[in-house]
């Protein structure tokens, strides 16, 4: 069990950003075409996360076209470049999950102000 846990450990990232359920994210996808690798970004809402350790994965969120678009993407994946939080969202649950029923402004979260000093 150590052994697994050992192995877990070497692979898990340490550059990620702090990430909240709310956010309005920009995550950089590495996408390979081919021989060619190119970046490709993805923006939208981090609706829910899931798991713990290497099996931790997020749901980001966009509406694209008006069509709702999601892609549930594993946290310490190497296909992930970077994650870039754009802004802080305000939020009261752990999954937003309603949201897919929501449509133009309704789908709008209030954005979280930074702290005073």
């Amino acid at each position: 069990m150590d052994l697994i846990k050992a192995v877990e450990q070497s692979q898990l990232r340490t550059d990620l950003p702090k990430l909240e359920i709310g956010d309005y994210l920009k995550v950089s996808l590495r996408i390979t075409e081919g021989s060619r690798e190119r970046i490709q970004v993805f923006e939208g809402t981090l609706i829910a996360m899931k798991g713990n350790g290497l099996s931790e994965t997020i749901t980001v969120r966009r509406v694209s076209y008006g069509v709702g678009v999601e892609r549930v993407l594993p946290l310490h994946s190497p296909k992930i470049d970077q994650i870039e939080v754009v802004r802080k969202g305000v939020v009261r649950r752990a999954k937003l999950y309603y949201l897919r029923d929501r449509v133009g402004k309704a789908a709008r979260l209030k954005e979280k102000l930074p702290a005073r000093k």
